[in-house]
């Protein structure tokens, strides 16, 4: 609910809750992914959420180039659900970490991070327990040479490789993130920095819809 306010309250753009169950997103701009623990986390963190009705119809969105974000739980689903490279393991202090977290945007010409500069320090809340990172060495190099690391940590309080805190897939409109943007959209909670993602995501949706209609 804290995403669903998110773009509700703060951005204003119409926002509606998917079930699970459905087997469509017809109809919808861009899809957000929340975090939470799907399922209990009781195999792996997101290992029984892909085989939800809605992931074939997710895989089918994401092949249509609209924007897909997930973020926290929603980032390792799309990781256990192929949509996205590597898998994320158990920090490496083993614990549940919850704090606000600096960020380096590491790719500010992606649909996610467009209204930021490169290299910016940007504030977003983590928690989570399985944050860090994972990826062979030859598919770190294909992330670095496609730019699909769009958000590293300063100070990587997880064990992430390469201080990755977010990732696209190769054509750059599938991001998952570990950092929670929806609880960084008011200066009241700490941090207003979020905002700055839903605002690309926005920005980017309503150019692709006067392109599709200019």
């Amino acid at each position: 609910m804290d995403l669903y306010y998110a773009i509700q309250d703060i951005m204003k753009e119409e926002v509606e809750l998917v079930s699970y169950k459905k087997d469509s997103l017809a109809g919808f701009d861009a899809v957000l992914i929340p975090g939470g623990f799907s399922y209990g986390d009781y195999l792996r963190s997101g290992a029984i959420a892909r085989f939800s009705p809605i992931i074939p119809a997710l895989r089918e969105f994401a092949k249509s180039g609209k924007p897909v974000l997930g973020i926290c739980n929603g980032f390792q689903i799309l990781t256990e659900a192929g949509l996205l490279p590597g898998s994320l393991q158990k920090n490496v202090s083993a614990k549940f970490i919850c704090k606000p977290e600096p960020l380096v945007v590491n790719n500010a010409d992606s649909m996610f991070s467009s209204t930021f500069k490169l290299a910016q320090i940007i504030n977003l809340p983590i928690a989570h327990g399985d944050g860090n990172y994972y990826c062979d060495q030859e598919t770190l190099k294909q992330l670095i040479a496609n730019d699909q690391i769009i958000f590293k940590y300063r100070n990587n309080p997880n064990g992430s490789v390469a201080n990755i805190a977010g990732i696209t897939n190769k054509a750059g409109n599938v991001l998952g993130m570990m950092p929670h943007p929806e609880r960084a959209v008011e200066d009241i909670l700490g941090s207003s920095d979020g905002v700055g993602i839903f605002q690309s995501i926005v920005n980017y949706a309503k150019s692709r819809e006067v392109v599709a209609h200019g």
